[in-house]
């Protein structure tokens, strides 16, 4: 997925920028802070500057139409908004709260069963108080995507500077 500035190259999504340990320390805290993306098992699978890749493990809960056994499209849109989110955050200098303004997406194609969606966003822009991402969910190949994402994203200005780790508590 050719972004402009995005640090993770198309297909490069096993390619972390960041070490093994710190990427089990950005999922727990993904999960500990973000209740609902536990709920659905998303797990971050890489992140780079103003990147992120995530992976949403097929769960028969999931799945929109028992006949068929295709995943939901609200689960779709979660993965893809966690993962444009992760992608702000790692285009932020410090950690500030977020919160997502809108978030297009078009479905391309249902996501085939029993197959785990991978979603890579990039955050492309980042203004004082609004960051701008593109998203692609997919299976295996990012060109042949479930759907697309361009989203855009509140940055809070009241927390900057003021030790938000600390006022977390």
């Amino acid at each position: 997925m050719a972004h402009g500035r995005c640090a993770l190259p198309a297909g490069a999504c096993r390619v972390a920028g960041v070490e093994p340990d710190e990427l089990a320390e950005l999922n727990r805290r993904f999960m500990q802070f973000v209740p609902h993306n536990q709920a659905l098992g998303l797990v971050v699978v890489a992140m780079a500057k103003a990147d992120a890749v995530m992976r949403l493990p097929y769960q028969a809960k999931l799945v929109g139409n028992p006949d068929s056994g295709v995943l939901h499209g609200g689960a779709i849109t979660s993965l893809m908004d966690a993962c444009s989110g992760a992608a702000v955050f790692m285009a932020l200098r410090e950690p500030t709260p977020i919160a997502t303004l809108d978030l297009r997406i078009d479905y391309l194609k249902p996501a085939e069963p029993p197959r785990d969606v991978i979603a890579h966003a990039c955050c492309y822009k980042v203004t004082r108080n609004i960051a701008f991402t593109r998203c692609v969910a997919f299976h295996d190949d990012e060109s042949d995507p479930i759907a697309s994402s361009a989203g855009t994203f509140m940055i809070s200005n009241q927390w900057r500077g003021a030790g938000w780790e600390a006022d977390k508590k």
